[in-house]
């Protein structure tokens, strides 16, 4: 979430934009958006809705007001709970999920999750989507919405293909990787260690591999880090957090994501960019990241261990597959994924919203 919104912050400077970031201070974000030109606002916020929710209304609010926008954007379902309770229509708004908040829910909780987003649409000028399959799945939970879809998108000029001999170069230069033969296959999964992104599951799943030799990586921390290393089984190894993860990209034979829902995770995007293949649970944007033809070879259902190690075992044991998946995603990723293309679609959305008489979330309200 940093990253979208720091490459969104950063393009609408140079556009000539005035962007501010409200956040949790502290955070890569707060340090991103600084970095990349935005006027940062401490917005003290929790991750899911809590006690502190009111108080969390009331600071968006304040902020709002002494800001004065042209258009509020609200990325992910927590700013998009207390934006849109804060702003109720009177500014411009656009809401992003960058998945679903009810996908990650379950019971009378996800019940709740499903009305909340049914009822704060109508204080939405446009839903963004960063995939067709998100936004098809908001229209099947009946959010009724105007809505755009605006892929994710990666810096093309960091993230690009390696040669074999910086390939290797960067993997003798990760200490991590200090007792490990050179040639031995590596995969690698990059993502908070989170329930989201299904790193249980990989674990279940790399037990059955049958590579000799193979070794795993989980490059990320979060609250389910000391979990997943109890059980981790042999040839796993955990990197902790990275301030870049290209290294272990370009270290890696194959990127794997076995994520339980997502909007279009940005990791497979960072792989595809720099020549990776990359194996991933078939959720929304999954099936819309890969080039035509790849889905045999690199989607398998979520939730599923004996799918993943299949998968897993076939990429791993054929060198020539991985090299010619890794060339397609390539050139696939650098046609389809720029930054820049998402950055303009957004910049455009934005004049779009801003031209208007007055917002139509207004219009949703008085009817």
């Amino acid at each position: 979430m940093a990253r979208v919104v720091t490459d969104l912050v950063a393009a609408q400077v140079r556009a000539g934009l005035r962007p501010v970031v409200a956040c949790p201070p502290g955070g890569p974000l707060a340090a991103g958006a600084a970095g990349a030109g935005a006027r940062v606002r401490e917005w003290p916020a929790e991750r899911a809705p809590g006690r502190r929710l009111g108080r969390e209304v009331a600071s968006a609010r304040g902020l709002v007001r002494a800001c004065a926008p042209d258009v509020v954007h609200a990325h992910s379902a927590k700013a998009g709970l207390a934006g849109r309770l804060a702003v109720r229509g009177r500014v411009p708004t656009v809401f992003q999920p960058h998945a679903w908040s009810f996908e990650a829910l379950t019971g009378p909780a996800a019940g709740l999750a499903t009305a909340w987003e049914r009822f704060g649409a109508r204080w939405s000028d446009r839903i963004v989507c960063v995939s067709e399959s998100e936004r098809r799945a908001g229209e099947r939970a009946g959010v009724d919405a105007r809505w755009s879809v605006i892929h994710n998108g990666v810096d093309l000029g960091r993230f690009r293909p390696a040669s074999p001999e910086a390939a290797r170069t960067a993997r003798a230069a990760l200490p991590l990787l200090a007792g490990v033969p050179a040639g031995a296959p590596l995969a690698v999964c990059v993502g908070r260690l989170s329930r989201q992104k299904g790193q249980d599951v990989l674990l279940r799943a790399w037990r059955r591999v049958r590579v000799p030799g193979a070794r795993l990586v989980l490059v990320g921390d979060g609250p389910r880090g000391g979990e997943l290393r109890r059980t981790a089984p042999d040839g796993v190894l955990f990197a902790g957090e990275s301030g870049d993860v290209r290294p272990w990209i370009h270290a890696a034979d194959v990127l794997v994501l076995p994520s339980r829902w997502e909007g279009m995770a940005l990791a497979p995007l960072e792989a595809m960019a720099c020549g990776r293949p990359v194996l991933l649970s078939d959720v929304d944007g999954a099936r819309e990241s890969l080039p035509p033809g790849q889905a045999p070879h690199c989607l398998v259902p979520p939730e599923d261990p004996a799918a993943l190690a299949g998968a897993l075992t076939a990429l791993l044991g054929d060198p020539a597959l991985l090299a010619r998946l890794g060339s397609a995603a390539g050139a696939h990723a650098r046609s389809a994924f720029d930054v820049a293309t998402t950055c303009r679609a957004v910049l455009r959305l934005y004049q779009e919203l801003v031209g208007q008489s007055r917002p139509t979330t207004r219009e949703r309200t008085e009817r």
